[in-house]
């Protein structure tokens, strides 16, 4: 495998992602209360747990897009406790939305470049590291197509793909495989652990589809009531009692995901 363009970079390298303590409120409800998360570069984490739980405040204080009122996040040994999105984009913190926030007016080349110039890139450059990724991402046969105009399953790739534009030493990955079917799914599955592979990332993801939690992420934290439940490898987490009655319901429900 050739190596890819965007592995250069101009800013400093940083082996893991650490949150400590965090805190976020609104008007009296806890949304998050207390977690602690730790993200190693070429680890995939899920991050599971029942509507409400905080999984998508979690991930918005990540990468911040939400205000915390107590903790800490860092990057490395750098403290990046309520920087700006953009700011931590273009340290490596990169970020992926359920509701895709894709430009539809653009293609999928234009959108991807836009990542890239986003973080600081040249226009020329931009274009050749966005090329590399829509290969990366199966994308290279709809460069030109307008974004909009993409299917539902490609349109989830091409936002993943805009967030590697940016480089990012971290992803986090808010639902990528909702409303993908099951060989989508299976797509998906297949790309991240690429992704983990070829761009040496550290990727989060939240998600309901448990086919696809269960298949391919190293550690899972569940979340209810805004505080971790259990962190542990899949196995620990679909046997935890705690688990299976704030979220999994049954563990026949959990095992048959493996299958």
């Amino acid at each position: 495998m050739r190596p890819l363009l965007g592995r250069k970079r101009i800013r400093g390298e940083s082996d893991e992602l650490q949150a400590l303590d965090m805190r976020v409120h609104f008007s009296g409800i806890k949304a998050i209360d207390g977690v602690d998360l730790t993200l190693s570069r070429g680890e995939i984490l899920g991050l599971i747990g029942p509507n409400g739980a905080g999984k998508t405040t979690l991930i918005n204080a990540l990468s911040g897009f939400q205000t915390l009122i107590s903790g800490t996040v860092k990057l490395g040994d750098l403290d990046i406790t309520g920087w700006p999105p953009h700011r931590l984009a273009r340290c490596g913190l990169a970020r992926t939305f359920q509701n895709l926030r894709i430009f539809p007016r653009l293609t999928a080349l234009e959108n991807v470049t836009a990542g890239a110039v986003a973080v600081g890139m040249g226009r020329s450059a931009a274009l050749v590291w966005a090329c590399e990724v829509l290969e990366r991402m199966k994308l290279s046969t709809k460069a030109e197509i307008l974004a909009g105009a993409l299917p539902h399953g490609e349109e989830r790739r091409l936002g993943v793909a805009r967030a590697l534009a940016t480089r990012p030493q971290f992803i986090l990955l808010d639902e990528p495989a909702a409303g993908l079917n099951e060989a989508e799914s299976q797509d998906l599955v297949t790309s991240l652990q690429d992704i983990r592979s070829s761009f040496n990332c550290g990727l989060l993801i939240i998600e309901h589809d448990m086919d696809v939690i269960m298949n391919v992420c190293d550690r899972i934290q569940v979340l209810d009531y805004g505080k971790t439940v259990k962190v542990g490898s899949a196995s620990e987490v679909r046997h935890d009692p705690n688990v299976l009655a704030a979220y999994l319901g049954t563990e026949e429900a959990v095992s048959s995901a493996e299958t």
